[in-house]
């Protein structure tokens, strides 16, 4: 009887000095995980959001790039952390919903290991293929993939990443299996694009806005149910007839498991503070991206948004991800 009550009061005592330090966080520096490469997509938009909680928190937040396998060592690296919120990520659907489709030891499970803290803004994908693929639009690429698919490249940032998950979608969707050939991100990607060495490929508005705008590759759909500000002219999957090509990226913020509530909802209203600010909409929007709105923001809304991407992804993916590695 003694030692269960020796052993409550520690309990209690350790609950009592972890509210505390909850209360008063942040103390030190925190440390963001990206895990994709320096200039990608997810590190551009990532930077964007280390800013934000660091003026809106009062404390540094330095990023720390661990890229490879589709994103998924930087976030093990996340998932072993102390939960205290000085480790956090900076994930998106593949790393925190989809990665159990290709990597079935992951080492971490994304819905148990993390606890969300919001959405902070979605990129829809594009397919986007070479200046002189003979398709002017998705009909037209339907047409001539189906016929041509044996002859096909196809170019994506290593499996499991947003490209390849693209990939994966639109190719499901007519009923093709190209060659898929891995990069190491989508500047690769789209350098063997200029070059002639794929056919065309799949990603986020951000990461091939300039080389469209420039001409010197070509978008021929956005999956998503409405066009880009950004890109205005390129017409949606849902215009052109194949509205199972809907892929957008979401790009948010994840703490360890078993981080006090606090901390989590202290990060997450640095993060909604930053996503009002004008210059922060700005830089986001001329990036491509679509952002958070209030009723979107906070860790219930963004772990409805995994669950439900989960479900309506997952089933598709584990069809076809094995047979297309």
């Amino acid at each position: 009887m003694t030692r269960h009550w020796v052993v409550a009061a520690a309990l209690l005592i350790t609950a009592g000095m972890n509210g505390a330090q909850a209360e008063d966080y942040p103390t030190r520096t925190i440390t963001m995980i990206i895990p994709f490469a320096v200039g990608g997509p997810a590190d551009i938009t990532g930077r964007i959001v280390a800013d934000v909680l660091a003026r809106h928190l009062g404390r540094s937040v330095i990023v720390e790039n661990i890229n490879g396998a589709g994103g998924t060592i930087g976030a093990l690296r996340a998932a072993r952390a102390t939960p205290d919120g000085y480790t956090i990520l900076f994930g998106h659907m593949s790393t925190n919903a989809l990665a159990p489709a290709f990597y079935p030891n992951l080492g971490y499970d994304p819905m148990k290991d993390f606890e969300p803290i919001g959405l902070a803004a979605e990129y829809p994908e594009l397919l986007v293929v070479r200046k002189d693929f003979p398709a002017n639009n998705l009909g037209e690429f339907v047409t001539y993939a189906k016929t041509h698919a044996n002859k096909l490249n196809v170019g994506h940032a290593g499996v499991g990443s947003i490209s390849y998950i693209g990939c994966l979608l639109i190719d499901a969707a007519i009923g093709i299996k190209p060659a898929l050939i891995p990069f190491t991100g989508t500047a690769p990607v789209l350098n063997a694009m200029l070059g002639g060495e794929i056919d065309y490929e799949c990603d986020p508005v951000l990461g091939t806005l300039a080389q469209v705008r420039e001409g010197t590759v070509r978008a021929l759909a956005i999956a998503a149910k409405q066009r880009s500000p950004m890109l205005p002219d390129v017409p949606t999957s849902y215009e052109q007839g194949l509205p199972e090509f809907d892929c957008a990226v979401m790009y948010a913020l994840f703490a360890v498991a078993g981080t006090p509530k606090p901390v989590i909802a202290k990060l997450a209203a640095g993060l909604d503070k930053g996503l009002d600010e004008e210059q922060v909409r700005k830089r986001l929007a001329d990036l491509g991206a679509n952002i958070a709105e209030p009723g979107r923001r906070g860790p219930k809304p963004l772990a409805d948004l995994v669950r439900s991407e989960s479900a309506r992804l997952l089933p598709i993916l584990n069809a076809v991800a094995l047979t297309d590695k």
